[in-house]
This record gives C-alpha cells, sequence and structure tokens, in this order.
C-alpha cells in the first residue's frame, strides 16, 4: 500500500501547523503585548494631536548611572513635555499612586507588578536631567490599554488610551517657547542612546537584574511594599523573628519568619 499521499498531507498540515503555533506563542507573549499597547498609543497620538504642536518620539533609551532606561513615548510641545509609559494588561487593576507594586486580578489569578508611577518617575528624573529642566515642565502620563478595568481610584495622570489625549489636550498654559521646544528635540535626540542591538541587549540585561533584585524582595500583603525581617524585643514573642513592613506605623503587616514556625 503506498503511503506517500498520507505522509505528503501530513507534512504539508504541519508546514502550516507549526508555524501557526509560533505566531500563537509571539502574541501571546510579554514582549508582544508591549509592542502592540505601545503601536496604539503611537497611532492614537499620530492621528489625534497635531503634529505642529505635539512632536513626538518613540522608545527613547537614556543612559544612567547605573545603566539606562527606556521611555516608551515622548511628546514635546509648548505646553510642557509628557513621558508616557504604556501598559497593555487586561482584568481588574488595584493600586494607589504611593504603593509600591499594584495588583492585577483576572477571575480568580492574582498577580502583583511594578507600580508604574514609580517606573516612570525615573524615567521623567533621567529626562529633566538629560535636558536640564524643571521637573514642573515634564508631565508624567501612564496608559494603559486592552482590556482591563481600574478598581480604585487612580490619579488623573493614570489613564485608558482613549484619556490620554484628553489629558495631554488639557494642558493648555504654555510652559516652552518654540525655541526651547527645539532645543529640548535635539537635547533628546542627541542624549538618547543609538537603537543598536548591542545597545537593547544592555538595556535588556539591566531591566533583568533590577528584576531579580525585586525578585528577592518580600512585599507585604496588605499595601505592596517591602518587607525587612527585624525581631519582637516586647511581649511573648519577644525574640522571634518576623517580616514587618517597612510603612510602619501606618501598615502594620507582619509575617512570622519561617524560623519562627518550624
Amino acid at each position: 500500500m503506498d503511503f506517500s499521499p498520507v505522509l505528503s498531507n501530513a507534512v504539508t498540515m504541519l508546514l502550516w501547523f507549526v508555524p501557526l503555533l509560533v505566531v500563537i506563542g509571539i502574541a501571546k507573549s510579554p514582549w508582544f503585548k508591549g509592542v502592540l499597547g505601545e503601536f496604539m498609543v503611537n497611532t492614537a497620538i499620530k492621528l489625534m494631536l497635531d503634529k505642529k504642536h505635539y512632536h513626538l518620539l518613540d522608545n527613547v533609551t537614556l543612559p544612567t548611572k547605573d545603566g539606562s532606561t527606556q521611555i516608551d513615548h515622548i511628546i514635546v510641545s509648548r505646553f510642557g513635555i509628557f513621558v508616557m509609559e504604556t501598559k497593555n494588561m487586561k482584568g481588574w487593576i488595584f493600586g494607589s499612586e504611593h504603593q509600591k507594586q499594584w495588583t492585577q486580578k483576572i477571575f480568580k489569578h492574582t498577580a502583583r507588578f511594578q507600580n508604574p508611577l514609580h517606573q516612570n518617575y525615573k524615567h521623567t528624573k533621567t529626562l529633566s536631567s538629560c535636558l536640564e529642566m524643571d521637573d514642573s515642565k515634564l508631565f508624567p502620563v501612564v496608559v494603559f490599554v486592552g482590556d482591563s478595568t481600574f478598581k480604585t481610584p487612580m490619579p488623573e495622570n493614570v489613564t485608558y488610551a482613549g484619556g490620554l489625549i484628553r489629558y495631554i489636550k488639557s494642558k493648555t498654559s504654555p510652559l516652552l517657547s518654540d525655541s526651547e521646544v527645539s532645543e529640548a528635540i535635539e537635547r533628546i535626540k542627541s542624549g538618547r542612546l543609538a537603537p543598536t542591538f548591542k545597545n537593547h541587549r544592555a538595556h535588556i540585561r539591566h531591566v533583568q537584574e533590577i528584576k531579580q533584585k525585586k525578585a528577592a524582595e518580600k512585599p507585604c500583603p496588605k499595601c505592596g511594599n517591602v518587607m525587612v525581617l527585624r525581631t519582637a524585643r516586647k511581649g511573648t514573642r519577644a525574640g522571634t523573628r518576623f517580616w514587618g513592613c517597612t510603612q510602619y506605623p501606618r501598615c502594620r503587616a507582619a509575617i512570622l519568619h519561617k524560623e519562627a514556625v518550624t
């Protein structure tokens, strides 16, 4: 019996099926979600803001003392400089301005992530230093795209993609002259790291080192800030080691150290 037609059909199916799996895998990756989110924000800016007055720079990587920091989007205008961090996430989002970590909840799954306002604070300070410009002329903005819902009150500079343009246009007081706008654009272009593979890999390594350092920290289950190892001085548990929140006494969360429960 000749099995060659069957084998031929099987090979053909594999040739279609394997690339499809690869595409699905890429589409679900954090990298692709980040790229998609930045593309959506980029498109909204180009379509809804006048290019004569709002100058867009994408994926700007600036050198820092300990490595580099990457800014998703920067808009330079007479009304200030907008520093944007994009988050492509789904589910319910819980957080506040001062919490170190925010929470994402998708059905029964709960995950914590760095407060994007804190993340964007470093971006803003780095850019302010690069431009030698007062912080009051820079506006950090966090933009959530995707099927996400804020379940706690958010500051005005944390918005969905639909509210981004509205927030930018709400700034109507001129802060920069035309010459200062031009100078800021040139400083950013000359100060940014070249978009080479070498610089990109160096930035990725720097980000991974930061993530590893944060992973070693113990987050507070109540407020999300870092916990530190302490020793009880009074009471029946005097001498017992425990994890206490660094925000004490505002946050009184405490967890017994594993040595104390063995």
